[in-house]
């Protein structure tokens, strides 16, 4: 028996498609995504008064590390190829608002210059004149070195300082205050406060205590913070160094105790060593900015203090 193909029709049929598997769980990109929840949630909010050199030069010193060890994870997650949930969204730490740059001066002629319509009266002429003041040079060089910033708020201009200042204990309980200072101009500033010191940028306050202490009361002393005594506070006065200008100090206040090299009863004097030479651009303005000479200190109980 013979077979014709001529009318025989042939259908393709093409094959089944391969199903595809779901792609694998990713349970270490939740995993990553709760730690960095996690590490965020660990930095305080903002302060209302945000010091001078954390809000408006750089981070702080905790914030920044932490965004060093998020960003990466943030990265990680984001480029994970198991994560595939496009509704999500990581970024790198640290999302405060981008904030106005201190006010800045290339000389105290400029300085000066910005000053004088916004301080009232005749002001900037007292400075450096009137006993115990400082000059206008002091202020350059105090924003220069990142000390000082001056800010603008409500059309009035605020100098915002961070201090460190630490209450010093003997073995009576007693607390260390300086009750005056002699300037390089001659003249006595009276003081009746703790240990203080401007804090430098990026400075810790332990960084700040032990330069408070080696350069006011000398290298052989040694004293021992206590824990858990830290504390920020915010106080807004007339600045007494610099008369008509507004003045907010962010004081980081620690409670130390003398370990040795300080005499624990009556009234002493020590010399100023962390103002013999000013640093960098101050060389130039040696002989014209008021300087710290001597300290003079006694103990008083924690009844006379007005903290």
């Amino acid at each position: 028996m013979t077979f014709s193909t001529r009318n025989l029709q042939f259908l393709y049929l093409p094959p089944p498609p391969l199903k595809t598997p779901p792609p694998p769980k990713a349970p270490q990109h939740y995993a990553l995504f709760i730690f960095s929840f996690l590490l965020q949630s660990m930095i305080p909010p903002p302060a209302r008064y945000p010091p001078p050199f954390t809000s408006l030069n750089s981070p702080s010193r905790s914030r920044r590390l932490l965004s060093l060890v998020t960003t990466p994870i943030s990265f990680l997650v984001r480029s994970n190829p198991l994560g595939r949930n496009r509704h999500l969204s990581f970024y790198p730490m640290d999302p405060s608002p981008l904030q106005s740059p201190p006010i800045t001066f290339t000389s105290p002629d400029s300085l000066s210059s910005f000053l004088s319509p916004r301080l009232r009266g005749n002001s900037l002429s007292t400075w450096g004149r009137t006993p115990g003041t400082k000059t206008l040079h002091n202020l350059f060089l105090e924003i220069s070195q990142g000390e000082t910033s001056l800010l603008v708020s409500d059309e009035t201009l605020i100098r915002t300082v961070n201090v460190a200042s630490i209450y010093i204990r003997n073995s009576q309980g007693l607390i260390l205050i300086e009750s005056k200072q002699l300037l390089s101009d001659g003249s006595i500033r009276e003081r009746s406060r703790p240990l203080s010191e401007k804090m430098k940028p990026l400075e810790s306050i332990e960084e700040a205590v032990a330069r408070a202490v080696r350069e006011e009361l000398g290298e052989s002393v040694v004293v021992e913070i206590l824990e858990g005594s830290s504390n920020i506070r915010v106080e807004e006065r007339e600045s007494l160094s610099y008369p008509g200008l507004r003045a907010q100090y962010v004081l980081h206040t620690v409670e130390a105790k003398v370990v040795q090299g300080l005499p624990e009863e009556g009234e002493f004097e020590t010399e100023e060593t962390g103002e013999d030479h000013l640093d960098g651009t101050g060389e130039e303005f040696e002989g014209r900015a008021v300087t710290v000479k001597r300290h003079y200190w006694k103990w008083v109980d924690e009844r006379d203090l007005r903290r």
